[in-house]
Order: structure tokens, then sequence, then C-alpha cells
């Protein structure tokens, strides 16, 4: 029987195979088997399957390096043979069949391998073999197929234990994805900061936040491509290599919007901005510097808070209760609860107003929903509603498919369907008006007061009959020195000197310059007298043209009230009501005031139509 040696486990192997028995790749030195690293890890594979496949083994095998070294090495080094050899065992060992018949129930199963670690029977002589060794273990499953994944630590664990258990003995190696290319934001002029905005006095606004819509200036660098990494490959159990699933690309011009654009600098790849704006994102991660605000979270206190803007805003959530949004140009295309105020544009309400406010100082608003106990005003701007109900509602046009329970004040009214309202503008015109269960239906067609051009008018024409009574006066007065008997005697005699009737002798030519001498001062009296006739019918004349140009001023103004009423279904009252003189427009008031003028009795109003049936078309015209 051949001498036995200890391997680096302290189990006793067999003598170790002579060196030169052994494939090419494998080296036998004095400090143990090395692996020839000048050769290509495939072509190591080789030789470690010559040398299983002949019915040996490496015993004290390093199992982690052996498998580094046969699957993960890079190609075979460029160095002299001797700098090559990498020692991965302490000896080759023979492995006889009947140690090999230990290990006859290991079981593959996919991408993992099993063994039922039972304990050892006796042999025919009674004797019982020595333990299993994870050398030999290695070395079957090798022939078996399973040359990769051993799971050393827990096979040497079960061996040293001698308990009877099955376990997992080697598994498949899962490919590593890498990591996928992405951009990475590298401004921080695109980060919201939520904290409460600070006023004007040192206090803070906690129902708003500081910077909840960022700015970026031109030319700033907002993102940048950060390339794929590739992954690691696996290994299935026979060694095949599984090459890890490539890292998607990305193109960075697929998320640069309006306002953006992808350049190349020396580290790498930006998204930058082209102008100065607020930064957008689209449901579709689109980036796109615009002036104006696009928003997808709704405005409340969890997402907004408050808002007080200097561009166009778009949202595309809901605007919440008690929530403010002041601002120009807005879109909303979720509800409005809450209250807008645009200095200019148009607020746009895609969806619907409920119980909130709606005021644009210069601009239009216009909702393509319904307005329920709203308050809707547009100073400089038209009022565009599909439906309105117990709303009040201002502006210089307005213009309502069905209104019902509202108050409305305007220059101009378009209603095709009104039920309970009271209106009151220069001009209206309805459809269909009726009572709305007990509330009536009230129209006030404003007349304008005409009490200052009637007093113009006045007073033009008692400064005509004025001017009227200085031409009398003048002309009587003129008359009256015509009559005098130097004066009638002194016309008469130029008057036939001018003619040609009569010719003067040297003695009545002196006679006739000494009367021309004193006639003189009388005959420059008359000569003023006339001049202020003259005036005075100028004068005259130019206030009978102002009367008449008021006149046709008044009856311009009077004309631009009216009443038209297609169909009166139900009691409904029209009243005249006078406006009064000024500058202000009538529908610039507050929305309790509003409701006040035309549900109350107190303005003087003169009644134009009172009936429940029929129709209507009034124009105001005022008294002669």
């Amino acid at each position: 029987m051949g001498r036995q040696v200890v391997s680096d486990d302290d189990t006793p192997v067999p003598e170790a195979v002579p060196a030169g028995s052994l494939p090419r790749g494998l080296v036998q030195r004095d400090e143990g088997v090395c692996l020839d690293l000048s050769l290509a890890p495939a072509q190591l594979r080789v030789a470690i399957d010559q040398l299983f496949q002949s019915g040996q083994l490496l015993a004290g095998l390093d199992y982690a390096l052996f498998l580094l070294t046969l699957f993960h090495a890079p190609a075979p080094r460029a160095a002299p043979k001797s700098d090559a050899l990498l020692r991965i065992a302490a000896r080759v060992a023979p492995f006889p069949p009947q140690r090999r018949a230990l290990y006859k129930q290991i079981k593959i199963r996919g991408d993992s391998a099993e063994f039922y670690f039972e304990a050892l029977s006796p042999d025919a002589d009674g004797q019982v073999p020595a333990r299993r060794e994870f050398d030999e273990l290695v070395a079957d499953l090798w022939c078996k197929g399973v040359r990769y994944g051993i799971d050393g630590a827990a096979v040497r664990a079960i061996l040293g234990s001698g308990k009877a258990e099955r376990i997992t003995v080697a598994r498949a190696l899962a490919p590593q994805p890498g990591r996928d290319a992405q951009l990475v934001e590298v401004s921080q002029g695109i980060h919201r900061d939520d904290a409460p905005r600070e006023r004007s006095d040192g206090r803070l606004d906690l129902l708003s936040f500081k910077n909840r819509f960022p700015q970026v200036k031109k030319y700033a660098r907002l993102l940048r491509l950060l390339p794929g990494a590739p992954g690691s490959p696996g290994y299935d159990l026979d060694g095949t290599l599984l090459p890890p699933p490539a890292p998607l690309e990305l193109d960075p011009a697929a998320v640069a919007g309006v306002g953006t654009a992808v350049e190349r600098f020396s580290d790498g790849d930006y998204v930058v901005a082209t102008q100065d704006g607020y930064v957008n994102v689209d449901a579709h991660g689109k980036l796109s510097i615009e002036n104006k605000i696009v928003s997808r979270e709704g405005v409340s206190s969890r997402t907004t808070g408050n808002l007080k803007l200097r561009a166009a805003y778009e949202e595309y959530g809901e605007v919440q209760e008690q929530r403010q949004l002041d601002g120009s140009d807005i879109t909303i295309h979720g509800d409005v609860y809450g209250h807008l105020h645009s200095h200019g544009g148009l607020i746009l309400l895609q969806r619907n107003l409920v119980g909130g406010t709606a005021f644009n100082e210069h601009g239009d608003v216009r909702v393509e929903g319904v307005a329920s106990g709203s308050v809707l005003q547009a100073l400089s701007g038209e009022v565009h509603m599909k439906r309105a109900e117990s709303c009040v509602i201002a502006g210089t046009r307005v213009v309502i498919e069905h209104a019902s329970n509202c108050e409305i004040i305007a220059d101009e009214v378009v209603i095709e369907l009104a039920e309970g309202c009271a209106v009151a503008a220069r001009t209206i015109r309805i459809g269909s008006a009726g009572p709305r269960k007990q509330v009536e239906m009230l129209l006030f067609p404003l007349v304008p007061d005409l009490s200052v051009l009637d007093q113009q008018i006045a007073e033009s024409l008692a400064r005509a009959a004025h001017y009227q009574q200085l031409q009398h006066k003048r002309q009587q007065e003129i008359d009256a020195i015509a009559h005098l008997p130097e004066v009638r005697n002194y016309l008469t005699l130029a008057g036939q000197l001018r003619r040609g009737e009569l010719q003067l002798q040297p003695a009545q030519q002196l006679q006739y310059d000494k009367l021309a001498a004193r006639i003189a001062p009388v005959l420059k009296e008359v000569a003023r007298l006339r001049v202020e006739v003259k005036q005075s019918e100028i004068l005259q004349a130019q206030m009978l043209a102002l009367v008449a140009q008021v006149r046709q001023q008044r009856q311009a103004t009077a004309g631009q009230s009216r009443c038209s009423l297609g169909l009166v279904d139900g009691e409904t009252a029209v009243r005249a009501m006078v406006v009064p003189p000024g500058p202000a427009k009538v529908y610039d008031r507050p929305p309790k005031e509003i409701k006040a003028l035309l549900r109350s009795a107190t303005p003087a109003t003169q009644s134009v139509f009172a009936d429940s049936t029929g129709s209507l078309d009034w124009t105001y015209a005022p008294p002669p």
C-alpha cells in the first residue's frame, strides 16, 4: 500500500502524481501545483478537464483562486514563463472509483446542483470510509459538468459538522447589469425651494413658498449625460459565459425641449438653456425653458401654496379652496375652488369654477365648464361662459349660454337662456327670460343721466339769446345815431358825392370838410357798434351750433340703452335705471355692492315692461 501525505486541511490523500504526467498548463513545483498564466484561461480549463477526467484531483485546492484564474482572468500575460506561474493546490492526487462513488447522489437542476450529505455506511470489511473531501467534490462535479459556482464555505461547513443534510452545493452566477446612461442635474437653479416666502416686513408668509417655480439664466448647464457602464458577465454551471445585458443608451436631445440645446464640452454632453425663463417638464419628461410656467400638481397648501407670478401660468391640476394665484395669462385645466387674479392676458378655465373668484384687470375671462357660487370680473375685457349658477358677473361685455340666479352687470350682456337673474347693462340681448322657482327675473337697461347735457343745452341757448339781444341793442344805437340831423345830412352829401351826383365849389368844400371833422367821432362810434353787432352774430351762431351738437350727442347717448327679449317665459320685469354721470365704470364695484344694487328696490327706476309672455325690443327715447 502506497505512502500517504497530508493536504492543507489535514486530510490524508494518496501520494502525488509525478510532474511529468501533468497536462500542458499545469506545473508541479516543490511549493505545489501551479497554473501557467502564459496560457489563456480556456487553455487552462482544458488542462484541468484532462486532469480530472484521468481520475485525478487537486489536493489542497484554493478554490476561490481556481475560479478567478480559470474564468475571471484576463488575457494571458506577456511575461517569462518563470514569472507566469500561480500556485492553486498542494499536489495532484488520484481519485479512485471507490471514493468517487461517495458522490453519486449529486443532482443537477437547472442553474444549481444539490447533494445529500448522508452518513457513510461501513464497507464489506466493516470499515467506515474516511469522510468526504471538498477537493474530491470539486473533481466529481467537474466531471459531471459543474465547473463553476461551488459554494466552498457551505460545503466545507457541512463536511466539518458531519450532519446529514441536503444542501445546494453549486449555483450559476447570473450576469450583473451595468449602469444605464442617465441625465443628472448639475444646476442648483432648477431646484425648487419650498421654504416659506419672506415678506417685505421681514415676516414669513406660511401660505406661500419661496421659489416653487425656478428660473434659470441663458447658457446655464442644466443636465449632464452620464454614459452607461457595462455590467459584469455571469457563468452557467458548465462554465459557459453569460454576457450581461447591454446598458441602455440615452440621447439627451430626446429631453431637450424649447429653450434648450445639447452642447458638448470637454467633460461630456450637457443640456443647456438657450434663453432666460422658467423650467418646465412635460408629462413625457421633456425639459423646456419658457416664459410660461407649466404645473401639473395643482395649487394647494401641499404643492405650491399661494402664488404671485410675473409670467404666464398653465396649471393641469386643481386650484384648491382659499388658494390665491396672482399672475397674468392664466390657464387652468382642472377645477378651480380658489381665487385667480390676472393683471392682463386671458383667464381660461377648461373645467369648472366652484365657489372661487376669477378677476382680470386688463383681459378676458373664459369658462368652458360650469361656474357656480363664484365671482367673475373683467374690468377691461369680456366674460364668456357656457353655464353660470348663482354667480356675480361683471365686465365690459358678458356672453353666457345659460345663466340662472345670477347678478350680472356690464356695458353689454348677451344671454341665450336666463332664469331668475338680475341683469343690468346699457345693451341687453336675451333669447329667453323668465323666473326660476321663487327668484324673479329682473332686467335693468342702464339709461344715461342726461342732466349734464340738458344743462349744457340750456346754457348755450341762453347765451345765444343774450348775443341776439346784444345785436338788437347795438343796432338800435346805430339807428339812433343815423337819425341825427347833422349825421343824416352828412351821410346824404357823402352818398351823392360818392355817386357823382353833386360837385362842390371851393367854399362848399370847406364847409363840407368842417362838417366831416365834426362827424368823424360819431362815425367812429358807429363803426365800433357795427363790429359788436357782427361779433354777436358769430357768437350766437356758435352757440346754436353747439346746441345742435349736444342734442345729437344726447340722442346718440340715449340710443345706446337697449333691451331685446326674444321670448318672455314667466314673470319678467324691465325697469330703466339711471346711471350716475362720471368716468367710473358702472360694473367696477365690489361683488356685494353689485348684488345689493340689483336685488334691492333702492335705485330709482322707471318701468318699461312687466309681463309673463311676449317679447320686447326697446330703445331708450329721452324726453325732448
